[in-house]
């Protein structure tokens, strides 16, 4: 039998003479697992409702850092994202972060929003520019002008932690890669906490933006934002609105599954899981999903990761307190 391929080279030679990839480690035992938080967004219908709630219940076991909800183009949400974070506050652990934009509101009104949240509870903002309603230009004279100057806003009417949004392949409406990072700059001295990236699908594309960020002077973290993929053509419709690329081979990863919803899935854990643990490896230690309101993979992602339930973690105590416990008198 022929063993020789078109290139010429034997395949047990090319096997030998190529080269060797040791694997990435897995989580030990007394390896802390990296801190997670999670996105929402506010459900429009009754059912939507149901399975955000069922999303909700489902990854509150992690005991994320915190979780966001998402707010709508032009301020479109906000009645919805508020009655979710405030319903997050009165009958969950968890810590909500509510997203609050720059349009479709005056700074009176914005500052009035805030308010509202910090008597409701709620700590954490995610501040953002936000996008602009179809024809619209600006966010309007009476409005905060920038991020930046919503953090300064958000700053003075409490004192809020406040996230913010980063772009490792650059804002596409950004003059250009450098005065998008004096953009993230100025947010992080107004007062923001840390940064939250924009998804991406190559890791070297993140961590060299983590180099620019520290050549910058930015020492806040930037946090890897991670989008699970199961619908490849959305993914494409999404990525190219925001700035980001799609590599070749994700295309072909998913390519023939149109119609397989389940294989999807598994490719998508495997793919997004290779992703956060490329990044765990070069010392990333908190991810943010968006969860487009699905719990299994980012659940199956962060067990990947090392992260377990609250009630196995405890039972798992237990365990360990009976084995190394004396025996009573």
């Amino acid at each position: 039998m022929n063993h020789t391929p078109p290139s010429g080279i034997p395949v047990l030679e090319r096997w030998v003479s190529g080269p060797r990839f040791g694997a990435l480690p897995l989580p030990e035992g007394g390896s802390p697992a990296p801190a997670l938080s999670f996105e929402f967004f506010p459900p429009k219908t009754e059912a939507l409702e149901t399975q955000l709630w069922a999303c909700i219940r489902r990854l509150e076991t992690l005991a994320p850092r915190f979780v966001s909800v998402t707010y709508g183009a032009g301020g479109s949400t906000r009645e919805r994202t508020h009655a979710t974070v405030i319903r997050l506050v009165r009958e969950t652990a968890l810590v909500p972060a509510a997203h609050l934009t720059c349009v479709g509101a005056s700074r009176g009104e914005i500052d009035e929003v805030a308010a509202r949240y910090w008597e409701g509870g709620v700590r954490h903002i995610v501040a953002l520019r936000g996008d602009l309603p179809p024809g619209q230009a600006d966010v309007g004279a009476e409005g905060y002008q920038s991020a930046a100057e919503l953090v300064e806003g958000l700053r003075r009417v409490a004192d809020f932690e406040i996230s913010v949004a980063a772009y490792p392949e650059t804002h596409p409406r950004a003059a250009s890669p450098e005065a998008d990072l004096d953009n993230l700059k100025r947010k992080l001295d107004a007062g923001a906490t840390r940064a939250i990236t924009q998804t991406f699908f190559d890791s070297a594309v993140y961590l060299r933006f983590l180099d620019r960020c520290l050549a910058a002077g930015i020492t806040a973290p930037i946090v890897p934002g991670i989008l699970p993929v199961t619908n490849f053509a959305q993914a494409v419709k999404f990525s190219a609105m925001c700035g980001t690329a799609i590599p070749d081979w994700m295309a072909v990863m998913f390519e023939g599954l149109d119609a397989d919803p389940e294989t999807r899935r598994m490719v998508s854990v495997v793919m997004a899981a290779e992703q956060v643990r490329l990044l765990q490896a070069n010392g990333v230690d908190e991810f943010h999903f968006y969860t487009l309101n699905r719990p299994d993979l980012t659940y199956a992602i962060a067990h990947i990761l090392g992260v377990r339930p609250r009630a196995a973690q405890a039972a798992d105590s237990e365990i360990a307190a009976e084995v190394v416990e004396p025996p009573q008198a």
